[in-house]
Formats: structure tokens, C-alpha cells, sequence
């Protein structure tokens, strides 16, 4: 079943000297439970097309649904509700705050959303992970790899349909990216979720289920349905 459907994206930045076109009529489909690595040179358009997926920008023509919601039809705050609902994402920067311990930065989007903290998926997550030892640590006492982790299961926490991850590995070195992209597939298959990772390491975006290819903000390679058959949403 396809969960996320985009549709003639575009993003464009125009002055009075230049025009650039950051991605130029991408369509995409993701199917249920698919992990998606997302691939390409420095300015192909992979980071924009990921903010298009999230919410976190809005294109200058077509559209994003996810789960049939679409994006573009909500207002800024509507947007921003859904996404901390529907959305887990995960930066190469970790985003972690430094002066909350590891339980507190893992369950810090439920607080913000007042929603209950799952004790049981937070143990099954942290276990999976190899972090439920590190809980009431602080972030910089961890290592690039344990702090990474922790945004993995910051992400899973909120059961989001949805965890778009870019560059995850990016501040790792080889061995400790291929364990931590391991462990993105492992989780996503255990909690049932959708994984695009926008990656420029052909090792981990060879793990995925499909690789989609950017050259010039157009997809060149790995485009179309996914595993989903049925079309949910229109083309224009």
C-alpha cells in the first residue's frame, strides 16, 4: 500500500540574475514499510526533496500526501502538528540538547505534544538500540555512534508513520555507519515504519530496498510506485 505519494515538485529560487531549480517536477511513490535511500552529487536535490517529504519547506508547485493528508493544503501550525505526529527525522547533527540526559532528549517531542510516554516501546527501543544503558547520561559524554542512536530512538518514539533521516551517517566513520544504518532497517522492520535516508555512501544505500538517484533536482533512476500498485492520488 503506498503511505507517501509526491507529485510534480517543484523548488525554485529566482532573483532578477538567476534562476535555480532545487528539484525540477519530481514525482515519487513510497509504499508501506519501504526503506528508501535517496542518492546524489552535492546540489542534486536530495535535502530538498527530503524537506518536501517532512513539511519542513514548501514547494513552489505540486504536492506531498502522506497517509492521503496532503501538506500543502494545511496551515503552517496544522502542518507543524502533523509532522511531530506523523514525522520522526534524523539529521547528521544528532540535534540532540546538551544539557538534557539521553531520556530526556528521547522523550522530549512527546512532551512537547503532551502525549504519554510508552515505558514498554521505550525499553524495546533503547534495548534494540544498545543506548538503555546510557539513559541518564548526557549527550556529549557519548560517542558519535551512541549519540546518533539516540536520535534514532527519539525519532521512533512518537510511532510515527514516517522517519526521514538525512545524511544519519554522515559524521561516522565506516564500520560505525554501517552498524547504525543496521539498526535504521532492523527498526524500521521491528516497529513497522517507512524509511527514506538521504545518503551520499553507496554501502548504506545498497541496504535499502530501493535507491532513488538525483542528478539536477530530477529523479534519474529508482523513481515510480515502489511496492504500492494502486494510485491514491491525482496527478495534478
Amino acid at each position: 500500500m503506498e503511505i507517501v505519494r509526491a507529485v510534480g515538485l517543484k523548488k525554485y529560487y529566482i532573483t532578477e540574475t538567476y534562476e535555480v531549480r532545487a528539484l525540477d517536477d519530481v514525482s515519487l511513490s513510497i509504499a508501506d514499510g519501504e526503506f528508501l535511500a535517496v542518492v546524489g552529487t552535492s546540489g542534486s536535490g536530495k535535502t530538498t526533496l527530503l524537506n518536501m517529504l517532512g513539511g519542513l519547506d514548501v514547494p513552489t508547485a505540486g504536492g506531498v500526501w502522506i497517509r492521503g493528508n496532503s501538506l500543502k493544503d494545511m496551515e503552517a501550525e496544522e502542518r507543524t502538528i502533523f509532522r511531530r505526529r506523523n514525522i520522526g527525522f534524523v539529521f547528521q547533527q544528532y540535534n540532540l540538547v546538551p544539557v538534557l540526559s539521553v531520556y530526556e532528549n528521547i522523550v522530549l517531542p512527546l512532551r512537547l505534544d503532551g502525549a504519554e510516554i510508552d515505558k514498554n516501546l521505550l525499553e524495546q527501543v533503547t534495548e534494540s538500540l544498545g543506548i538503555i544503558e546510557k539513559l541518564e547520561r548526557l549527550p556529549r559524554t557519548l560517542s558519535g555512534g551512541q549519540q546518533q542512536r539516540a536520535a534514532i530512538a527519539r525519532a521512533l518514539m512518537a510511532k510515527p508513520a514516517l522517519i526521514l533521516a538525512d545524511e544519519p551517517t554522515g559524521n561516522l566513520d565506516s564500520v560505525t555507519s554501517m552498524e547504525v544504518t543496521g539498526l535504521l532497517k532492523s527498526c524500521a522492520e521491528r516497529f513497522h515504519q517507512t524509511m527514506v535516508v538521504v545518503t551520499h555512501q553507496e554501502e548504506v544505500a545498497q541496504m535499502a530496498d530501493r535507491v532513488v538517484r538525483l542528478e539536477d533536482g530530477r529523479i534519474c533512476e529508482g523513481g515510480g510506485r515502489g511496492n504500492g500498485e494502486k494510485r491514491m492520488y491525482p496527478e495534478r
